[in-house]
């Protein structure tokens, strides 16, 4: 089984890959400050550069990622994960596991808000199917409900778990807040992306002035 911060680096990279492609492959700087980052992460964690290096190596011996060399003017190395193609996950398998590695035990309903950007679940019926096929691969399970908890949450069976806080399995309405919480964090994900869609891509140019009429212009005696 994966450690907690190899789990982390995964699930960021399989985030990454579909919500930023443009970005994808990442550099060593945007996977710390990916895994690091204080939203969509649970816990929020500190982990350093060179516990991330050395995450990444013993990840490519395992054959889950790849190192991708400078080329083409990139003056960096470069990370891309292949854990999607050795685990033989689909895209929106792929894409509940991400998220189930970045932010722990989770309902099918916050799964389903929760991987909207990377992979779109028209139905709940839809979402459920995908945990139900990967709990019958064992690579997901449905955990018992805790008291106060609304739905039972699912796991992911590649990495070690976070330990849960007691507020979150103690606090009765901790289901209804998380959905809530996770309806609001997808909102603000659509209106950030429809915000970057709507600013130019780099400074706006400066209209040229008309020139000025002969009749109008003045001579100068310098």
């Amino acid at each position: 089984m994966l450690t907690i911060i190899e789990g982390r680096v995964l699930g960021c990279l399989l985030e990454k890959e579909r919500t930023t492609p443009d970005q994808y492959p990442l550099t060593l700087n945007a996977l710390v400050l990916g895994c690091n980052q204080s939203t969509s992460r649970e816990p929020v964690m500190q982990v350093a550069d060179y516990e991330i290096e050395a995450t990444l190596t013993k990840l490519k011996a395992e054959g889950l990622l790849r190192f991708v060399h400078p080329t083409h003017g990139r003056s960096v190395t470069r990370y891309r994960q292949v854990a999607d193609e050795s685990w033989g996950l689909a895209p929106d398998a792929a894409s509940v596991i991400a998220v189930l590695l970045l932010r722990g035990p989770q309902t099918a309903a916050e799964l389903r808000i929760r991987s909207e950007r990377q992979h779109r679940f028209v139905t709940p019926e839809a979402v459920e199917d995908v945990l139900r096929e990967l709990a019958a691969s064992g690579r997901v399970h449905l955990l018992e409900r805790h008291p106060g908890q609304k739905e039972a949450r699912w796991q992911q069976l590649f990495a070690e778990e976070a330990e849960p806080s007691v507020a979150a399995v103690s606090s009765p309405s901790a289901g209804s807040m998380a959905e809530r919480l996770a309806q609001l964090e997808a909102r603000v994900t659509r209106l950030e992306s429809a915000l970057a869609d709507l600013l130019p891509d780099g400074p706006a140019e400066q209209d040229t002035p008309p020139p000025i009429p002969p009749e109008l212009a003045v001579e100068s005696f310098e």
